[in-house]
């Protein structure tokens, strides 16, 4: 779900935490938070308080490859901006503070560094980003918009950058950039205000190149507190240069073939120096590399006997710990501003962060989080896959949602598929009620036929509708893969393939009768009935075939005209409802296109109002699931429904007269106007077939519903039910207590039994998720805000406002919107929704029992007045609260929570004033967009 609308996800996220194999590190100024990247591509934020606590807030999805490098790219502490880059050439600017992808950007050449540099040009700060990697150069990129603006080239000996440094000299008044290239000459350029404003002009070339046998380089690191020392780390040796002329100072060599990867000065005369296994050296350097000694520069270009300094101090040997997947990522940092920490970070492929000063401060992994939780974090499915005896719950390995009938499908571990309404268990997951009490709920379907571990799931209906809606393709780690009847759970299929575990499921183009797995030894070419299979050349051929071939036959019988002759022919009751329903959906299509063509209403709207997307940051991980609430559409489905209920106002001409002019939207009429061109059709298509059926025909379609039982044995209102589940989540709980119990009790909405885990879609499809971990950083902060200890309950619901002004932007507008829309629909609670049972249907003639099957919920019988004016007023008073919040978050620097203003006026006129906020907002901050605003405001006043 992307484009223009206004999107919002919650994440479940489930016990186990993600795989998050850390390949960069970095610090901000303020030392409050720290970034990793991993070779999986995400992107995780910690945040860390003055006590050294670390604690995992939020993960970034966007990049598709392997993190190579993170970079501070702002000065200043209000915007705290970072660019990341990737192997595929990938670069994007992140606003640390929420997590929003600012700016993105894609290079043919990827960085393996980056460094941040500020000038200032009169009045105005400009911002750079020094980039280095797999090509001749170094690029010098614009920290706003990461357009490459000149780059730095090398005339003698060009070759790729192993490292760089840019040295910022109080002594000669000049910034420098020194690089080693991968041959070991060393490069200098000069970076002069005039040279900063060059762009779109001639290449700038070095000042000067200068062989210093440093092949390997990993790290060049300049000593900010003598500005005279240059630290260079190659992986079998590390050596220190005079500043000034480069020349050698002192050479240490490796020892026990450990293998050096980075250093920094800690001090002016010491350094640290970190291994490829995670041990870290302390060095005192000796006096020929202090300028404040009498025996500076005595040892130049000696690199034995009495220049090796001697070792001072060791830490973080790993050699007792288990083998790590990838080398650990060490890296120092130390505070240029309060607080003047000294620390030494390492991250490693469990995702584990250990932190140092002189001795082990904190060490937290993401699993180490994830299970200091309480309550613990919560998967789509934890309360239908509980074992006896046993903690954790079967892990989801595959999953696939279908959205036209709002089931969400689960392969596990144990080889089992679970089907579920998709909005019913989530509200089991997130939200308090008496669900919590019953067993085994909401209703569901378990598919038995794997051996082990269900590696993928398809729904071909869902990717093309050449396909049969009722087949459900999955297949495993036992070779198989089966075909199911989604509705009756019966097994129609089952095909081994005999050549390893089934990896993924590919629906072939259009016109093609086979159907694509990949194993893990080769792709094979399967025919759709599972009867054969053909590999190598041969499935080539068929797959080329099926470009040519023309479905004349097919198109034939689709062809209504012979649709009708043959159910007339045959006396088909089953077809003719068909073809009725066929033409009356035409029929309705083309009434309500033309209506909105005279009435200027919105065009057709297609997108889902919910779509739950399983995800994994690795493909050993079991799947954690997102669901996306799509504001618009919910709202669009909601106004629907409320048009095609049938109006008992509609009663005289006048009150047709007066809903046709538009006082009713045209809703009700329209709903009228097609009911009765459905009965008319009815009796002309079926006309005396209706009287005389085919009573084989009647006791094969009562065999196949009894065959086919619902899913759930309770009807429900799938937009309500995801209107009702977004609400209960969005509303901020705790801030009126009486509203709250308006809520509850009138309203129908569940308050959260835990933190919910929102996120944030950004530029170019990029996303922040917050971690189940948020809430421990929440709490420290509002603790200090308030000068109180905080316990959990008292950040479920309003906590989440105080996480990210562009998520309490978006969450605001979305409620305020979804109550609008509410207040102005025919009893509009969703007290029972979820619980509803279903009507009891009248004994069908001759005693045939009638089986009980999922149907539209039926319309609400119309409530007394006083009721339905209660309901509105709730929905007025739930709207006027979050009005009344969101000037104020955008006009304060600072969160307050605000008092519930009863509105004299029309809470609307209240609204027009909050989205020109907003309007102004956007304009300023790229948050929230204008026609997306527009639309919801045409959509809900």
């Amino acid at each position: 779900m992307s484009g223009n609308n206004l999107v919002l996800p919650i994440v479940l996220w489930g016990r186990t935490a993600p795989t998050h194999c850390i390949s960069s590190l970095l610090v901000m100024d303020d030392f409050r938070t720290i970034i990793t990247g991993c070779h999986d591509g995400q992107i995780c934020l910690w945040d860390m308080t003055p006590e050294l606590k670390i604690c995992p807030r939020a993960m970034l999805f966007g990049h598709t490859a392997s993190i190579t490098c993170l970079s501070k790219a702002s000065a200043c502490t209000d915007k705290q901006y970072i660019v990341s880059a990737s192997e595929s050439g990938e670069m994007c600017l992140w606003d640390v503070n929420d997590g929003r992808c600012i700016e993105f950007t894609k290079l043919a050449c990827a960085h393996t560094g980056i460094q941040f540099y500020q000038f200032t040009i009169g009045t105005q700060k400009e911002g750079r980003l020094l980039c280095n990697g797999h090509y001749p150069e170094i690029l010098v990129v614009d920290a706003t918009s990461l357009e490459v603006l000149y780059s730095l080239v090398s005339k003698i000996s060009p070759d790729w950058i192993s490292s760089m440094s840019i040295i910022r000299s109080h002594r000669t008044q000049e910034d420098t950039v020194v690089a080693v290239s991968v041959s070991g000459i060393l490069k200098v350029w000069i970076i002069t205000a005039e040279v900063s404003k060059m762009q779109d002009l001639d290449p700038v070339f070095e000042e000067e190149s200068k062989p210093i046998y440093c092949q390997g380089c990993q790290s060049i690191s300049f000593c900010t507190f003598t500005q005279s020392s240059l630290l260079v780390v190659c992986s079998k040796y590390w050596r220190v240069f005079d500043a000034g002329d480069y020349s050698l100072l002192c050479s240490v060599p490796s020892e026990n073939d450990q293998v050096w990867t980075g250093g920094e000065f800690i001090a002016a005369d010491k350094v640290i120096i970190w291994t490829e296994d995670g041990c870290s050296y302390i060095y005192k350097l000796p006096a020929s590399c202090s300028p404040s000694s009498k025996h500076f520069r005595s040892d130049v270009g000696k690199t034995k006997e009495g220049s090796i300094p001697p070792l001072s101090y060791s830490i973080a040997d790993h050699s007792d710990k288990q083998l790590l997947i990838c080398p650990p990522v060490t890296c120092f940092f130390f505070g240029r501003r309060e607080p003047f920490h000294k620390l030494l970070i390492q991250g490693d492929s469990s995702g584990q962060l250990s932190l140092w000063t002189l001795q082990v401060s904190t060490t937290i992994s993401l699993q180490e989080a994830f299970d200091k939780l309480m309550p613990v974090s919560s998967g789509i499915i934890d309360q239908l896959s509980a074992i006896p005896g046993k903690e954790q719950p079967i892990k989801v390995t595959a999953s696939v949602y279908i959205p036209c009938q709002g089931r969400l499908v689960c392969g596990r571990e144990d080889g089992s598929i679970i089907l579920v309404p998709a909005t019913q268990t989530a509200i089991v997951q997130l939200l308090q009620g008496e669900h919590m009490l019953r067993r085994g709920w909401p209703p569901h379907r378990t598919l038995r036929g794997h051996r082990n571990k269900v590696t993928c799931i398809m729904y071909p209906y869902q990717i093309s509708p050449r396909y049969d809606q009722r087949s459900l393709v999955s297949g495993g780690v036992d070779f198989s893969v089966i075909v199911w009847d989604i509705f009756t759970g019966e097994m129609k299929h089952i095909f081994c393939v005999h050549g390893g575990e089934i990896t993924q499921l590919i629906v072939p183009p259009e016109n093609c009768s086979v159907k694509m797995l990949k194993t893990t030894i080769k792709y094979v070419c399967v025919s759709m009935s599972l009867d054969r299979c053909v590999m190598g050349i041969t499935a080539v051929e068929i797959l080329n075939a099926c470009d040519e071939l023309a479905p004349a036959t097919v198109d034939a019988l689709s062809h209504s005209a012979v649709n009708l002759k043959q159910a007339m022919t045959r006396r088909s009751l089953a077809a003719l409802k068909n073809m009725a329903q066929h033409k009356l959906q035409t029929l309705a299509t083309n009434l309500l296109a033309a209506d909105n063509a005279d009435k200027g209403n919105l065009p057709k709207y297609s997108h889902n109002a919910l779509v739950v997307q399983a995800m994994k940051t690795n493909l050993t991980d079991p799947d954690m699931h997102v669901l996306f609430f799509d504001v618009e559409a919910v709202i669009i489905q909601l106004l629907t429904e409320e048009a095609q209920r049938p109006n008992p106002m509609l009663v005289s001409p006048e009150t047709m007269q007066k809903s046709q002019a538009g006082a009713d939207k045209g809703g009700s009429f329209l709903a009228n106007k097609i009911f009765k061109q459905v009965k008319e059709t009815m009796k002309e298509t079926i006309k005396e077939h209706l009287l005389d059926e085919d009573e084989e025909e009647e006791e094969e379609m009562r065999r196949r519903e009894e065959k086919s039982k619902s899913l759930s044995l309770l009807e429900y209102n799938l937009t309500m039910d995801t209107a009702k589940l977004f609400m209960s989540c969005l509303h901020a709980w705790g801030l009126n207590e009486q509203l709250d119990g308006i809520c509850l009790e009138r309203l129908g909405m569940l308050r959260p039994h835990c933190p919910i885990s929102f996120g944030l879609i950004s530029r170019g499809g990029h996303m922040s998720l917050m971690l189940p971990t948020f809430k421990e950083s929440l709490l420290r902060q509002l603790s200090l805000a308030t000068g109180r200890k905080l316990t959990l309950s008292d950040i479920v619901g309003k906590g989440t406002y105080g996480v990210s002004r562009a998520v309490t932007t978006q969450h605001l507008l979305s409620v305020i919107s979804l109550a609008n829309t509410l207040m102005g629909m025919t009893n509009a609670t969703f007290v029972g929704e979820h619980m509803k049972k279903a009507p009891a249907r009248p004994p069908r003639p001759g005693g045939t029992p009638e089986t009980p099957r999922r149907t539209p919920a039926a319309p609400p019988q119309p409530s007394n007045p006083a009721l339905q004016s209660q309901i509105k007023q709730g929905w007025s008073q739930l709207a006027a609260m979050h009005c009344v919040m969101l000037p104020d978050l955008l006009g304060l620097d600072k969160f307050r929570p605000p008092l519930l203003e009863m509105l004299a006026r029309r809470w609307q006129d209240r609204c027009l004033e909050v989205y020109a906020h907003c309007c102004h907002f956007n304009t300023n901050q790229g948050i929230i967009k204008l026609d997306v605003l527009l639309r919801l405001f045409s959509l809900t006043c």
